[in-house]
């Protein structure tokens, strides 16, 4: 098409659309939204939860209408019995994702770290699955671990290779393997929710899901735009802290703000678990109550 038909075609266009304002009409949008099937699942982790026993902990979950209990890898698998008898008959509550908790670290350059990372990250999807939970939290490698993969193009083919075994093991096991982009003061190789779904897609795996941590997600420019790369393919958990300190929820003020991340999750029908990873500032059994309660505001705002 060259210039003179564009002109002429675009003013066609125009009279059209001056012609048909109810099919402007019909394409604005309205103040109602539209039911896409996203739920609020809140989470806890162990650290955030009042009590010495999984069973304190738990019952302390539920007393706050909370609906996931995120342990640790290592707990997971070394306390399977305990935490799944404390878990065992609760209707509303279920084990969300698992944190970490592995040896060595999927880019390890040296074989030993590299294995164990192997043995122990299967150990704990197994256990995952067994007991029910959406996935297992991984970072591929922490600034500072040596000696590491250079981040180069044959590195990335490497580690979707090997993310395509392990979720496939996740798959059979019922459960994934959950990428976590980190801010660049803790990792040098994975820091933006669009590149951790980017290796999801090119994992070519079910088992291969991602996460966004709003406190991570300093990295982003968006959180709303950060949340929709993934969409509701590959986004499988969610991380929340305050956001100038990495605290409760509500423990920096007006900074606290997770409404277009929350816009982002609602619009995409996310029904998975915005999970608690944070410290305190103030006395957490006022504090953390106080954070599910603004989850929920916002929530019901966004």
């Amino acid at each position: 098409m060259n210039r003179k038909e564009f002109f002429r075609t675009s003013l066609l266009g125009a009279a059209a659309v001056a012609a048909a304002p109810s099919l402007l009409a019909s394409c604005a949008p309205t103040s109602k939204k539209a039911d896409t099937g996203a739920r609020l699942n809140v989470s806890l982790q162990r650290g955030k939860c009042q009590g010495e026993s999984y069973a304190e902990q738990m019952d302390y979950c539920e007393s706050l209408g909370v609906t996931g209990f995120e342990p640790g890898g290592w707990d997971l698998v070394h306390e399977f019995d305990q935490i799944s008898k404390a878990i065992e008959g609760r209707k509303n509550l279920k084990i969300s994702a698992i944190c970490a908790g592995f040896e060595g670290f999927i880019l390890a350059d040296d074989p030993v770290q590299k294995e164990a990372f192997d043995t122990s990250m299967r150990r704990i999807v197994e256990a995952a699955g067994a007991i029910g939970s959406t996935g297992v939290i991984m970072v591929p490698a922490f600034s500072g671990q040596e000696p590491c993969k250079p981040n180069d193009q044959a590195t990335y083919d490497y580690l979707c290779d090997q993310l395509h075994e392990l979720g496939e093991f996740a798959v059979k096991n019922g459960t994934t393997v959950i990428l976590e982009p980190l801010n660049r003061r803790e990792c040098f190789y994975l820091r933006l929710v669009s590149a951790a779904a980017a290796i999801c897609r090119d994992a070519k795996s079910d088992g291969v899901k991602c996460m966004g941590d709003f406190w991570h997600m300093q990295e982003e420019t968006s959180d709303y735009a950060a949340l929709m790369s993934a969409g509701a393919k590959y986004l499988q958990h969610i991380h929340i802290a305050s956001r100038l300190h990495r605290c409760n929820p509500g423990e920096d003020g007006e900074a606290d703000n997770y409404l277009d991340g929350f816009r982002a999750l609602k619009e995409m029908g996310y029904d998975k678990y915005i999970s608690l990873e944070c410290g305190n500032i103030g006395d957490p059994a006022q504090a953390v109550p106080a954070a599910v309660e603004l989850i929920r505001q916002q929530w019901d705002m966004a």
